[in-house]
């Protein structure tokens, strides 16, 4: 008996993880999340104190024009821009680690051009569809685009690589953005669409961030129950087998997964690229390869970032709004030729 324990050890790979890292950035993350909400809510148009903001969320007075603009706008959209960020850094973690590709976000392997195309069809064509009813078209559009990207990246001799997959993602995302486009000039939809595709989380309402946290909760929920499995998917197929992991069903589960979260994400936020490629790099790089810590550390800086990423947003070219989606290709870009050229050797 001892000895098969033994020999059951030698065969179990060695995971390296940094728990201390992560708990501070869990710990430290939230708190920093919490204050930046604070700060988000009193940045806009009309400049309001910390202490009407405080005054606002514990003490509401619906005669007070200031807790009126907290409550109804801007406590929402700043709620909805830490869901945003954390289920595109969720996804974005999710598909490096199935896959083993370093290059894998929703943004730049089309999953969210899927999205925004079948959002766009809703818009022109079903304009009075439920938020519920929108998350779906939105879910079918990203799954359509991975068939679309896996399809493509498997034609032709050899087999199916990083690189592979992200030129197909790169072509399935022009053809699904050209298509959008021209739904919107055919439908005389152009200019209500066009802040949406850029990025951005102005306008979001209580009944919609309600509607996606349920979505993002479950999603979450059964990320992390998959998280050990894709730890060790991460370290290959063989590993994974060996260790009597169900391959096919892990990874289609957490494509579901990953496909309801960012088109949630997509359907309130719009394309918003490269949080799902950085976030993860990120969280890898501080707390090792566990994905039961990469995942909800992830979720933290992903919640965080997008928070920040909207109060410059809005105070960049004030009182006009940047695109929450302008200000990630600016750090995305290059973040991704830094990867694309580290990791070329195994492309």
């Amino acid at each position: 008996m001892a000895e098969e324990n033994r020999s059951s050890d030698i065969h179990k790979p060695h995971i390296k993880t940094r728990p201390l890292p992560a708990t501070i950035i869990l710990v430290g993350g939230i708190l920093a999340t919490c204050i930046s909400l604070v700060v988000s809510i009193s940045v806009g148009a009309a400049d309001i104190t910390f202490m009407t903001v405080l005054e606002a969320i514990f003490r509401y007075d619906a005669t007070n024009t200031s807790h009126s603009i907290i409550q109804e706008l801007r406590l929402p959209r700043s709620l909805a821009g830490v869901l945003v960020g954390a289920s595109f850094a969720v996804a974005g973690a999710m598909m490096q680690g199935m896959t083993r590709n370093p290059l894998a976000d929703p943004g730049i392997l089309g999953i969210n051009a899927g999205a925004v195309f079948m959002v766009a069809v809703c818009f022109a064509l079903f304009p009075s569809l439920s938020y519920n009813g929108l998350i779906l078209f939105a879910f079918i559009g990203a799954g359509i685009s991975v068939v679309l990207v896996f399809g493509i990246s498997s034609m032709g001799k050899g087999s199916v690589t990083p690189i592979k997959i992200v030129l197909a993602g790169a072509a399935v995302t022009a053809l699904f953005t050209a298509l959008s486009e021209g739904i919107g000039i055919y439908f005389n939809l152009s200019q209500d669409l066009a802040f949406w595709f850029a990025g951005g989380i102005a306008g979001v309402k209580w009944t919609q961030l309600k509607l996606m946290f349920t979505w993002v909760l479950g999603a979450l929920i059964v990320a992390m129950f998959l998280s050990k499995s894709i730890t060790i998917l991460s370290l290959g197929d063989d590993v994974a087998r060996g260790l009597g992991q169900k391959i096919k069903q892990i990874r289609a589960l957490g494509f579901i997964v990953v496909l309801l979260i960012a088109g949630v994400a997509v359907a309130v936020a719009g394309p918003i690229g490269f949080v799902g490629l950085i976030v993860p790099h990120l969280a890898r790089y501080f707390v090792g390869v566990d994905y039961r810590l990469i995942i909800p550390c992830s979720a933290v800086i992903g919640g965080l970032l997008t928070c920040l990423a909207d109060i410059g947003a809005r105070m960049i070219n004030a009182p006009q709004e940047t695109p929450i989606g302008a200000l990630f290709a600016l750090i995305g870009v290059p973040f991704f030729l830094y990867v694309a050229r580290k990791e070329g050797r195994n492309l």
